[in-house]
């Protein structure tokens, strides 16, 4: 994409990288041959091509190449780094900009997404090398690399405690853990991230509120959706950062500030499962172990470009979690790929449980009125192409009914539940929770057995009314309004788009329902980039391991 005025920036509108196409900025005349050497590069890297790769950069005593771990300075030293580092990162170049210095010279600044997650920037000034003949007729090489990559450093808005590892997996001496059903160490190598919701044995429950952690006692055993993880050979990296009780979607907690978003620097993570997201799409784990009540696993995944999966309400043992909201609180897990979700979620879902699911889709028009204009479009366009490169049968329209006072039972649900799970300590601490929680709690210290009762009843009528109307087809839609709100959003306009996106993750809520979020769709932002946003399955209750399987078809 060119992000520029005529007069200042010229050329292409996306350079070509790889197979694929990159949004790239020009300022100056782009001389011949310069992209095609940066591809040339790329590409050499991906196939670990040492030749090549050496041949790329000046062949002088005085080419550099810096990284985390120094500079190092000539050729010699340059390749035989790449000799004893053996194969390079696997990586996708996602933008690049180039700063034409002058016809032989041009700095060209690169941001990658590494398959191990988070993001990547590697600065390099390209030289054409210097001879008789006419210009373009000579190869373009690095003179100087500067190579950073995503920060492995602990960072204290993602973890509350970390260890190498925390709690060790279930090895194959039986040792730690016990066998997972048929024995099988599914998991091991990966490592796991918990919301600070489940108990970890000897450690506390901090939910996110300094001054509870302060107060609470160790726990004694973990809790059953960290123990499935730990006895199928996956290791517990630490527990991760929520926001306050978890009663939020946006990921902001005063107290420990907002984990950062890789996808999308600059805005806020998504939460309430905002540490366990952040570890994940920063590559710091395989796995996030979350909760969704309201869309608080489906929100950070949809920002943050992951996987996620809130599990049928129920389907997963829930002791050792501290409630929100039992009637809505869901387990659910955060992944960089759909096959690590799959074989995460298959530790805790009973098996004889699940029911399978056709292909079969609808679609709310309805829901898609409080969207961004950019998010109905692109949801519009990843079904337009799904239909036409057939892979789905066009999504049938439904009419769900009047979800605005869906979304009020569920609120005042959800309130009376919060409260009952969390008042009296809210009650014996006044002025330790942000305003916004703080209000929510305070509206649900407000609402009546009898009030919540009746929404109750009224909830169970909507459930079978929908559930008859879905009639065991999947429901699609986006997983949250907008991409991920700027860190610079105020309160409003945060708390619109909180509203906005709970009119659309309260629908799996209400159901009971398995949901899942795929990476598959992108928008523009005002900065120019493009941000993720989650598509979402909503399937019928035990369908889990189905959805998972329809939603990977997605990833095409």
């Amino acid at each position: 994409m060119v992000d520029a005025t005529p007069t200042d920036l010229l050329g292409p509108e996306e350079a070509r990288v790889g197979s694929g196409t990159v949004p790239t900025t020009v300022e100056g005349d782009l001389p011949d041959g310069l992209l095609a050497a940066f591809d040339a590069y790329e590409r050499a890297l991906a196939a670990d091509d040492q030749a090549a790769l050496a041949a790329a950069f000046e062949p002088t005593a005085t080419v550099m190449r810096a990284d985390v771990g120094g500079l190092l300075v000539g050729h010699d030293a340059i390749t035989d780094f790449r000799g004893r580092r053996g194969s390079g990162p696997v990586r996708r170049v996602v933008e690049c900009h180039v700063r034409v210095l002058d016809a032989d010279t041009a700095l060209v600044v690169s941001v990658n997404a590494p398959a191990s997650g988070g993001r990547g920037v590697v600065t390099q000034l390209w030289r054409r090398e210097s001879g008789s003949g006419s210009q373009g007729a000579y190869p373009w090489r690095i003179a100087s690399a500067q190579v950073q990559a995503s920060p492995p450093a602990i960072d204290r808005r993602v973890w509350r405690v970390v260890g190498e590892p925390l709690v060790s997996g279930r090895r194959d001496d039986g040792v730690t853990g016990t066998a997972p059903p048929g024995g099988s160490r599914v998991l091991a190598g990966e490592t796991v991230a918990v919301k600070d919701l489940f108990a970890v044995s000897g450690h506390p429950i901090g939910a996110g509120v300094p001054a509870r952690l302060t107060g609470a006692t160790p726990e004694t055993r973990h809790a059953a959706a960290v123990q499935h993880l730990l006895d199928a050979g996956a290791d517990l990296r630490g527990i991760a950062q929520t926001d306050e009780f978890a009663y939020s979607i946006a990921g902001r907690n005063p107290a420990d500030a907002t984990p950062p978003t890789p996808a999308v620097p600059g805005a806020i993570s998504g939460g309430s499962t905002s540490g366990p997201a952040a570890a994940v799409a920063l590559g710091q784990v395989s796995i996030g172990l979350g909760t969704d009540t309201g869309g608080s696993l489906r929100v950070p995944a949809s920002y943050q470009g992951l996987w996620g999966l809130r599990a049928t309400h129920g389907a997963v043992d829930r002791t050792g979690l501290l409630p929100l909201a039992p009637s809505f609180d869901a387990v659910g897990w955060l992944t960089r790929d759909v096959d690590t979700l799959r074989r995460a979620a298959e530790t805790s879902l009973p098996v004889a449980d699940q029911v399978p699911v056709e292909p079969s889709y609808v679609v709310d028009p309805g829901l898609l009125a409080s969207v961004t204009p950019e998010v109905r479009a692109e949801f519009g366009r990843a079904l337009d192409e799904a239909t036409v490169a057939g892979r789905i049968e066009r999504p049938e329209p439904l009419v769900l009914g009047d979800v605005a006072q869906l979304f009020e039972l569920f609120r005042v649900v959800q309130a009376f539940e919060a409260w009952q799970s969390d008042g009296d300590w809210i009650t014996a601490h006044p002025g330790e929770l942000a305003p916004d929680v703080a209000s929510r709690f305070a509206f649900g210290s407000t609402v009546s057995r009898q009030r919540a009762e009746e929404a109750r009843v009224a909830l169970d009528h909507e459930r079978h009314r929908l559930e008859s109307l879905l009639d065991g087809r999947v429901l699609l839609l986006p997983s949250a309004s907008s991409a991920a709100p700027s860190l610079g959003a105020t309160p409003a306009e945060v708390d619109a788009v909180r509203s906005a996106t709970l009119g659309l993750t309260c629908v799996a809520g209400v159901l009971g329902a398995p949901a899942v979020s795929a990476p598959v769709l992108e928008v523009p932002t005002a900065s120019g980039r493009r941000a993720p946003v989650g598509l979402c399955l909503v399937g019928p209750r035990g369908s889990d391991s189905s959805l998972l399987d329809l939603a990977a078809t997605w990833a095409t």
